[in-house]
């Protein structure tokens, strides 16, 4: 049986459960593809803390350099994170003719194409299921199940940490901050929750697919990005009373001829799966031209399920070794990433009105001067002459004129403090 040589960089938590995988189910990996997955050596500035997995002596080191430069390991796993020295070891690993396995998102989204160009210079393959949603093989769904499939819209939940927050504010009534604190508590929210919270954990994600499912370059910087940290609980009531939920998505779909790539709070009909999909789960909702509607549904994050993602291209490689390698990412289409102002979607409004007669139709006279119709509203508080919420709901419009719609109104004497808008999915009545 051919035995397969692995280098892991980085015994963290996707480290480890990358390790324990292959080490527990070593038997069953191969009787299932005729391969013996191997780890030669593992590299991590700790080797002294007990991760609770048994090493051969020697196994663990401190070196990457040491398994990046030795010419007996096939694969080497970058389980590492960030920007650098992660960089630096993916590219001297193809330079030194491995094949690469990495979960590392954010690199990938911004720097991915020199990346992917210089694996495909050195016939070497570069495999990145794990850097998208864990354990749901979605990027192997993308490539290879669907690719008879003409992608028309992929909405994805595929940050948990965020999901999870807006789990607990729906279901408990609490606030943004306790929700967040919560999730730190328990270990679903790092320290610094940024990343995930802002909703750029999600973009670098949504880069990834973008550019898999469309064929246009890795476009990062040109995607649009809006997290979850100005999300109040008034918010989620007003849309649980119109019948939606609120969830953090990552959308793309192609719609004439440019393509729409954007990650925000979107409210969502509640009656739909993916509104179903509560705490650090995450979902991705993908419509094909031939299949329909799918949806997959797993854990995103986590040792294990992560951990199976990076085995599952480890796999991948070791069955295919030999054989011809291609990008799994590559421009083929002249497809341009749409700018948000000329997306159209339907929306909320949050109007902060001065309750007194005429309220309404001067701010429904705006709305209509810049084409914007009204398919709903909510006013249960009549406190005459007090500052009292509105609530509004459109048809589809378009972002730039709901901006400038605002902007105007804003400014009105009988508006009290800032519009909240946020857009919506689902069909129109």
């Amino acid at each position: 049986m051919q035995s397969v040589n692995i280098g892991i960089i980085g015994f963290g938590t996707v480290g480890c459960g990358t390790a324990k995988i292959i080490l527990q189910n070593s038997d069953l990996i191969a009787a299932r593809t005729g391969m013996k997955l191997n780890i030669k050596n593992i590299a991590d500035l700790d080797t002294r803390t007990d991760r609770g997995i048994k090493l051969q002596k020697g196994v663990l080191i401190d070196d990457a350099k040491k398994l990046i430069n030795d010419p007996d390991i096939d694969i080497i796993v970058e389980l590492i994170g960030g920007t650098d020295p992660a960089r630096e070891f993916i590219i001297e690993a193809i330079d030194n003719g491995k094949h690469v396995v990495t979960a590392n998102k954010a690199l990938l989204a911004t720097d991915g194409s020199t990346l992917f160009e210089a694996a495909h210079k050195k016939g070497v393959y570069l495999g990145f299921e794990a850097s998208v949603a864990g354990g749901i093989p979605i990027i192997k769904v993308l490539r290879e199940g669907l690719a008879a499939n003409r992608v028309l819209s992929v909405y994805g939940i595929i940050n948990g940490t965020s999901n999870y927050i807006l789990t607990k504010m729906t279901s408990e009534s609490v606030d943004f901050a306790s929700a967040l604190k919560e999730a730190q508590d328990l270990g679903y929210a790092e320290a610094d929750p940024t990343f995930d919270i802002e909703g750029t954990d999600s973009a670098h994600k949504l880069t990834l697919i973008s550019s898999l499912v469309y064929g246009i370059p890795l476009s990062y910087e040109k995607l649009f990005c809006e997290g979850i940290s100005n999300i109040e609980s008034i918010d989620i009531n007003f849309a649980g009373e119109l019948g939606y939920k609120i969830k953090l998505l990552a959308i793309t779909k192609s719609v004439n001829g440019e393509v729409e790539m954007r990650v925000h709070p979107t409210m969502v009909p509640e009656d739909y799966m993916i509104a179903k999909v509560d705490g650090v789960f995450n979902a991705i909702y993908v419509v094909g031209d031939a299949v329909g509607e799918t949806l997959y549904y797993g854990r995103g994050a986590g040792d294990m399920p992560t951990g199976s993602a990076v085995v599952s291209d480890i796999i991948d490689i070791a069955t295919r070794k030999g054989s011809a390698y291609h990008d799994p990412i590559s421009a083929y289409s002249n497809l341009k990433v749409k700018n948000i102002n000329d997306i159209e979607s339907m929306y909320y409004f949050r109007f902060t009105a001065i309750d007194k007669p005429g309220v309404l139709s001067r701010i429904s006279g705006i709305l209509g001067s810049y084409n914007i119709s009204i398919a709903s509203v909510i006013q249960k508080v009549r406190r005459e002459g007090e500052a009292v919420p509105l609530v509004v709901l459109t048809h589809k419009s378009k972002e730039k004129d709901v901006k400038k719609a605002i902007a105007e109104i804003d400014k009105l004497d009988i508006v009290a403090s800032k519009t909240i808008f946020m857009r919506v999915e689902g069909e129109e009545d």
